[in-house]
């Protein structure tokens, strides 16, 4: 800031040269903030979520999200992290102590002009503007330009906080597969979806340095290659991170409504949720909106039952549904899903009577199978570790234990306002719900865990009860969870 804009201690200024005062004032500050915007990212709570989930032993990630909701300012926050080494003090996600070298691109050289090159350069076509992006200015050591295509960069080389400088070069998907061949690389970023061959030799690039890779787009192809490797390839070093457009902060609930009114019906699940379009494959074409609903006090005399569907690589899952039983509604009030833990410690969790109350507990049939590492049947164990499991697996009213028959319920009970899941309790059960699909015309038995336990749940349902009181030593009723206090009322306070 110049001398002339500063006001001297003890000065008497007029209102119009304060007003000057001001007006630079605030321009020096947004200057700053331009030239360093890295230092003032703060990400939303799904945008942080994607970047924690990049901790070791993870390589690969992807973040699925609806359109203009921050997947690709995410992209571009975490890869300048990286190429210079200032980490946040909140950054919980993977971190390099030295510079690297990256990659990334989009479907073609302008997009990626315009996009990734956009957010971490600055304005393309003013370079005076570069080292506006997220990349800080004084971070930006040199850059080179792209033949042929007008105010394109090849690549970049930014300083590294620990010395010694990082490359990241741009390419395109349209270049083919040959031009992500380059030499070894740390980092590569796929903004926007790639196609599976150059997806795989983009990943192909951080073998030999134990790099990792993100992908940062909007599923409008559906359920590609790409896409399936995340959601139903299930890997420990792979994970995907799903972004609504009611986990954009930045957007007001009267503008979500306007904004999903305007995508055509058939790309709203992708565009506003991220949400793979699945065409007729879809399992529950049910809207958000006609089954959320915000959580209340739950009467003590509704029935409750609990589902848990088995795993290890795969979650293990859990599910709650209290029971309406007069006007026969299910609300599906609580969930769990963790993977690679023991049944001791999951009943450390969903054992808890004091929030999971002492409702029973329906399981699937595989349950009854003895573990291949103990010799004793699963729902054994979990009853051995605490929970009251029902004496027999699970079945529906028939007798029977198909799938299908327990899918149409369901279906049929969201489509008539019967089935009802309570807003902000149980997210992961709604992203499930969002991706459950066909293919072929046979349910995909993947990325469902908390589906099915929520299944086996309903299929059980005429063995749901209610749940028996505890009191303290002053008589009143402990029954109480996340968000709720203890009442004598008889009534559950969310």
């Amino acid at each position: 800031m110049s001398e002339e804009a500063l006001i001297q201690p003890g000065q008497h200024a007029t209102a119009e040269e304060w007003a000057v005062f001001e007006k630079r004032l605030r321009t020096e500050q947004e200057r700053r903030i331009a030239v360093n915007r890295l230092a003032h990212y703060r990400p939303y709570a799904k945008q942080r979520e994607f970047h924690t989930a990049g901790s070791l032993p993870v390589y690969e990630r992807l973040f699925m999200a609806g359109n203009q909701l921050g997947k690709t300012f995410a992209g571009a926050a975490e890869t300048s992290f990286h190429l210079t080494g200032r980490y946040p003090d909140w950054w919980e996600g993977r971190r390099w102590d030295r510079p690297i070298t990256g990659i990334g691109g989009s479907e073609s050289s302008e997009l990626t002009r315009d996009g990734m090159q956009r957010l971490l350069v600055g304005s393309p076509k003013i370079e005076a503007d570069w080292g506006t992006g997220y990349i800080p200015k004084d971070c930006l050591l040199d850059w080179s330009r792209k033949n042929g295509v007008a105010d394109a960069l090849d690549s970049v080389t930014v300083k590294h906080v620990n010395g010694g400088a990082s490359t990241f070069s741009f390419k395109s998907y349209d270049q083919g597969r040959a031009k992500w061949q380059a030499n070894t690389v740390d980092w590569v970023w796929f903004d926007e979806e790639p196609p599976q061959d150059v997806y795989s030799e983009g990943i192909t690039r951080t073998t030999a340095t134990g790099g990792s890779s993100i992908m940062t787009f909007t599923p409008l192809l559906g359920m590609s290659q790409v896409v399936r490797r995340f959601l139903s390839e299930k890997d420990e070093h792979r994970r995907v991170t799903t972004m609504t457009i009611n986990d954009a902060e930045h957007i007001s609930a009267e503008e979500r409504m306007r904004i999903i009114a305007r995508y055509p019906e058939h790309e709203r699940e992708a565009r506003a949720n991220g949400v793979p379009i699945l065409g007729s494959g879809v399992i529950f074409p049910i809207a958000d909106s006609r089954i959320l609903i915000p959580p209340f006090a739950l009467p003590a005399h509704w029935p409750g039952i609990n589902g848990i569907d088995f795993g290890w690589d795969h979650p293990t899952a859990a599910a709650q549904l209290r029971w309406d039983r007069d006007n026969d509604i299910v609300y599906l009030v609580r969930e769990h899903r963790l993977s690679k833990a023991t049944p001791k410690q999951h009943v450390g969790t969903i054992g808890d009577e004091r929030s999971w109350g002492d409702y029973p507990w329906s399981y699937p049939h595989d349950g009854e199978v003895s573990d291949k590492g103990t010799g004793v049947a699963l729902a054994r164990q979990y009853k051995t570790a605490g929970l009251k499991m029902l004496g027999e697996h699970a079945t529906n009213a028939d007798g029977s234990n198909s799938v299908e028959a327990a899918v149409l319920d369901m279906l049929e009970r969201m489509n008539d306002g019967r089935w009802k899941v309570f807003d902000g309790v149980c997210p992961l059960w709604m992203e499930e719900k969002r991706l459950y699909h066909r293919d072929e015309g046979k349910i995909v038995k993947e990325y469902d865990d908390l589906i099915s336990a929520s299944r086996y749940a309903m299929m059980m349902l005429r063995h749901a009860r209610i749940s028996r009181p505890r009191f303290d030593r002053f008589g009143f009723n402990t029954a109480g969870g996340p968000g709720r206090q203890a009442t004598g009322t008889g009534e559950v306070n969310w």
